[in-house]
């Protein structure tokens, strides 16, 4: 079997992240947050071998090669960078919304405040 370039990118690529993956373990192990978050990572690493295991069948390889062949594929592709995005900006938005919540809240009780009278 010959490997192209792209295909030993690929095989490098996912190589590093999963080496990568097992250095944020270590980390939240050795913080002692790993119990929060072992959860998540083992089912993530379940769903990746599930989708795997799906996908390394004939008919599935067919499947993929007829995808491959339209243009399905770079369909397929912008919706998932558009899904991402999206993602990105819903994180962005829920990250930088909460300290304006707060402010807003902290507003609201200092004109509250100020309108109560001062009892000696």
């Amino acid at each position: 079997m010959r490997l192209s370039l792209p295909m030993i990118g690929n095989i490098i690529l996912v190589a590093g992240l999963v080496v990568y993956g097992f250095t944020l373990f270590a980390e939240y192990f050795a913080k002692g947050k790993w119990a929060k978050n072992v959860t998540g990572l083992l089912a993530g690493l379940g769903m990746l071998t599930l989708a795997l295991s799906l996908i390394v069948t004939p008919r599935n390889a067919e499947v993929i090669t007829l995808i491959a062949r339209t243009s399905l594929s770079h369909a397929l592709l912008w919706l998932s960078t558009a899904l991402l995005l999206a993602a990105i900006a819903a994180f962005g938005i829920i990250t930088y919304m909460r300290p304006l919540r707060l402010w807003h809240e902290r507003k609201i009780e200092r004109d509250l405040n100020r309108e109560l009278p001062r009892i000696p």
